[in-house]
């Protein structure tokens, strides 16, 4: 049978998740030449060979994508023959109108969490091993393509021994762009409140820290969390006042499962929001057993649900570990443990939060006791996501880390233009279209004050950026004296595009419309 050639495009979810290896395996299974590569339309993939395995690659793809895949479309078109006799995966090609997304950060993997906690891995105990199911992505990015000049990982050349994974198609860390080891990776630092270092491991320190009652800023993915133990009563009660978090209520995490089980109620569909890529704060119904022997004070008082997740990065695992006497494996993950962490946003008295070494140092310096740092830029900030199931699914109550900015596909509105829309007042949000897709930006806060205004605004133009994306026109909410609305004003004024003005409750109407899928 004559050999046939197709230029096959996908779009979707498609970067930064171990797609083209995906594409290489099965090409090579169906016996295919070819090659496979990122753009800014998402993954372009040439294919030659024989016809039957050419029609038969799209199905294939389709049952076989990474985990943190989406496919949105695979579109095939027939191509000349090139006479090529192998599948290889090309450089990325940055030319091109940006189509595709950044994938949100993913929570570390069952695999890398082997490798962390087996003392014979090169990554034992290494607080940023990653691979392309899991680690930072989003809050790591400047632009697409999503490849590892574009990150904040630029900084960190790989060693021989990461290079040869990243090189290698075969290997779960090809192409994974925040790849690292101790030899060439980031690595964390332990000051006091001061700014003087703290001598020994910066984890098992931090772990003594909280043991004993002490409040810990700890750098994470997309921000720093405050950290303390839950059952000491009197070190939540410190963290709430220097704070000046009075009433809101606290999340807490815990080691896995089997721990949230012990205090709160967990169905199926809860227990998959939890254990989900995203590792959301999940909203949960308490065991009124538990709490009404008076544990856990000062932690979601007065409420029937107490907010829960589980660790989602290397280093939520490691100061558990580190608080549990270090047990072997990570079997002790399934297991339930009596050990509960305060981990709230360090966004002291309303403000954003804080992401950057400097920057905790002068603001989490008069709450926490020790800062834990580590030398991986996060260039965006993105809080913790908050969920609530429901009959109907989950119900996001904030849509940010391990969510944002994936895209919501709405209804097509022939002729409707890109718009981008500011948000707003309280818990604001903006968001931006691109033709049947919604991207929101991250969870900014109330806009009650100049820095979270700043934020809205670097928010709004970094997910403008990363889209390539002229907004034809902006929206926002009708009251005249909100920054937001003042702010989309200005846009429309330096873009010369329509504004439209939109009252707050109509505003809802049709958000609740658009989630249903209805114009």
């Amino acid at each position: 049978m004559a050999r046939e050639a197709r230029l096959v495009r996908v779009n979707g979810l498609v970067q930064g998740v171990g797609f083209r290896p995906t594409v290489w395996r099965i090409a090579a299974a169906l016996g295919l030449a070819g090659e496979v590569f990122n753009d800014p339309e998402g993954v372009g993939i040439f294919l030659e060979g024989d016809p039957r395995a050419l029609d038969a690659f799209p199905d294939e793809l389709r049952r076989g994508k990474p985990p943190l895949a989406r496919i949105d479309s695979i579109d095939v078109k027939p191509a000349p023959v090139r006479g090529v006799d192998q599948f290889v995966i090309t450089p990325s090609r940055a030319e091109g109108a940006v189509t595709t997304m950044i994938t949100p950060d993913a929570a570390t993997c069952p695999e890398c969490l082997a490798d962390i906690f087996a003392p014979r891995n090169r990554r034992y105990r290494y607080a940023f091993t990653n691979c392309t199911h899991c680690g930072p992505r989003f809050t790591i990015t400047r632009k697409l393509p999503y490849d590892r000049p574009q990150t904040s990982m630029s900084v960190f050349p790989m060693c021989p021994k990461c290079l040869a994974e990243y090189e290698n198609p075969g290997d779960r860390r090809f192409h994974a762009q925040p790849n690292a080891c101790p030899v060439c990776g980031p690595q964390l630092e332990l000051i006091r409140a001061d700014g003087t270092p703290v001598s020994g491991d910066p984890v098992r320190e931090t772990a003594r820290v909280i043991r004993e009652g002490g409040i810990a800023a700890v750098k994470g993915i997309g921000g720093f969390h405050l950290v303390c133990d839950a059952s000491n009563a009197e070190a939540v009660r410190r963290l709430r006042d220097r704070k000046g978090r009075n009433e809101k209520p606290l999340a807490v995490m815990c080691a896995g499962v089997a721990s949230a089980k012990r205090i709160a109620e967990v169905n199926a569909a809860e227990e998959t929001l939890l254990t989900g890529t995203a590792h959301p704060i999940v909203l949960l119904r308490k065991k009124r057993a538990f709490f009404d022997t008076s544990a856990f004070p000062g932690i979601a008082d007065e409420l029937s649900e107490i907010g829960m997740m589980l660790p989602y990065t290397p280093l939520h695992a490691l100061l558990f570990h580190a608080l549990l006497g270090e047990p072997e494996g990570t079997a002790w993950m399934e297991e339930p443990q009596d050990l509960y962490l305060v981990m709230t946003s360090a966004n002291p008295g309303g403000e954003p939060l804080v992401i950057g070494n400097e920057e905790a140092k002068k603001r989490l310096a008069s709450i926490a006791d020790v800062i834990l740092l580590h030398n991986r830029e996060i260039l965006i900030r993105c809080d913790d996501s908050v969920v609530r199931s429901s009959e109907s699914g989950p119900v996001w109550v904030r849509r940010a880390r391990g969510v944002t900015p994936e895209a919501i596909r709405i209804p097509e509105v022939k002729g409707a233009p890109d718009v981008a829309a500011t948000g707003s007042y309280l818990k604001n949000t903006a968001a931006m279209t691109r033709g049947r897709e919604l991207f929101l930006t991250q969870h900014i806060g109330d806009l009650d004050r100049v820095s979270n205004c700043l934020t809205l605004e670097a928010a709004l133009e970094h997910i403008r950026s990363l889209l390539d994306v002229e907004p034809g026109a902006f929206a926002s909410d009708l009251h005249p004296d909100f920054f937001s609305g003042e702010l989309a004003r200005k846009l429309s004024d330096r873009c010369q595009k329509p504004l439209i003005r939109i009252q707050h409750h109509a505003a809802h109407v049709g958000a609740a419309m658009a989630e249903a899928g209805r114009n």
